[in-house]
C-alpha cells in the first residue's frame, strides 16, 4: 500500500537525519486521504519504507510493521486545521538552542521568508500530548507562518511537498545558527517586514523553468 510514496517518505528522513539525532523526529505527508508518518523509535539510517505507518481518516493505522510515531496526534491536528501535504518535527541543535531559551527566531535572513517571517514558539507542553498539538496549532495560526519552534523541545515544519519542507527544515537551521552566532559577537539586524515581502515574492518564481 502506498510503497512508493512510502518509499519517499523515507528518502526523506534520511535527507534530515542530521537534524534528528538519536531516535528523535518525526516526518508525514498526507495523501489519498490517509496520513503517511514514520514510526516511533527507529533510526533513520535502519528505516525502510515497510516501517512507514498508514493512517486513515478514523486515525487507524491501516499499514506498516512499526507502531506509528509518539507525535502522530500533532502531525493529524495539523493537517485538520491546515491546507498542508508535509509536516517536519526535529531536534536540531541550534534551533533548540533557541527552544530552550523559549526565544523565536527572527528574521535575520531572507530566507526566513520561505517560513512565513519570523519563528515564533509555542508554549511547552509533554510530547507526544494532546496538549503540545493544540500548543503548536495555536501559534501557527495565530502567527500565519509555516513552522514553529517547540519550547525546551525543537522544531516543527510544514510545507506543500515533501521537498519543500525538508528544505525549510535545513534553512531554519541554518538561520538559527547564524542568528546564535551572531549574538554571540554583536547584536545582529533585522529585515524589515517590506523586506521580507519582497523576498518571498522572489521565491515564488526562484528556481529552474523546465
Amino acid at each position: 500500500m502506498y510503497q512508493q510514496e512510502r518509499q519517499q517518505l523515507v528518502e526523506a528522513a534520511s535527507r534530515i537525519s542530521s537534524l534528528t539525532p538519536g531516535r528523535t523526529g518525526n516526518i508525514s505527508i498526507r495523501h489519498d486521504g490517509h496520513i503517511l508518518i514514520t514510526p516511533s523509535g527507529v533510526p533513520y539510517d535502519e528505516m525502510r519504507w515497510k516501517n512507514i505507518s498508514v493512517i486513515n481518516a478514523d486515525g487507524k493505522q491501516v499499514a506498516g510493521n512499526r507502531e506509528r510515531s509518539s507525535e502522530f496526534r500533532l502531525h493529524q491536528l495539523i493537517y485538520k486545521q491546515r491546507a498542508t501535504t508535509a509536516i517536519a518535527h526535529t531536534h536540531s541543535p541550534w534551533i533548540t538552542t533557541l527552544a530552550v531559551l523559549r526565544e523565536p527566531l527572527p528574521p535575520v535572513h531572507y530566507q526566513l521568508a520561505m517560513a512565513g517571517g519570523t519563528v515564533p514558539v509555542a508554549k511547552y507542553a509533554t510530547f507526544g500530548t494532546d496538549k503540545l498539538a493544540n500548543s503548536v496549532i495555536e501559534t501557527l495560526n495565530d502567527s500565519n507562518v509555516n513552522a514553529c519552534i517547540l519550547a525546551n523541545h525543537g522544531l516543527v515544519a510544514t510545507a506543500n511537498a515533501l521537498s519543500e519542507v525538508t528544505e525549510l527544515t535545513e534553512l531554519i537551521e541554518s538561520t538559527a545558527q547564524i542568528y546564535c552566532q551572531a549574538r554571540a559577537v554583536g547584536t545582529p539586524k533585522l529585515l524589515t517586514e517590506e523586506e521580507l515581502q519582497t523576498a518571498s515574492r522572489r521565491f515564488e518564481s526562484y528556481g529552474q523553468n523546465d
